[in-house]
């Protein structure tokens, strides 16, 4: 059975690769440009969120983990923050992240860490 991930990112450009190369990869991929597969988490029941920080909306991506995380029905989901901030390694473990991805991202660095996570 494929894996499945959520994968919200602000920039469509790198959501269609990161989506193509998850698939590609075989994982079950719901991608958007905003949070609303994340309002729908307990339908989707995924096995990793990926969340840019700097999502389109009121709240931080690193919000939504922190979130995720609070609710007993999700603090269990793996997530994973990405960024392009200089301070994303506090910022991840700040909002209980799983890992993180710092952008621009290497292809192999973004598939072993989707794959150590998932």
């Amino acid at each position: 059975m494929k894996k499945k991930i959520v994968l919200v990112q602000d920039n469509e450009d790198i959501l269609d690769i990161m989506d193509q190369v998850l698939k590609e990869e075989g994982f079950d991929v719901t991608s958007s440009l905003t949070t609303e597969p994340i309002e729908h988490i307990e339908e989707i029941e995924p096995d990793l969120v990926i969340v840019d920080d700097h999502i389109k909306g009121n709240k931080k991506g690193s919000e939504v983990i922190e979130k995720l995380k609070s609710e007993p029905e999700t603090e269990d989901l793996s997530a994973v923050l990405t960024s392009t901030s200089y301070n994303l390694p506090k910022e991840a473990k700040d909002c209980k992240a799983d890992d993180y991805i710092e952008k621009p991202f290497d292809i192999d660095h973004m598939i072993t860490v989707v794959k150590k996570n998932s």
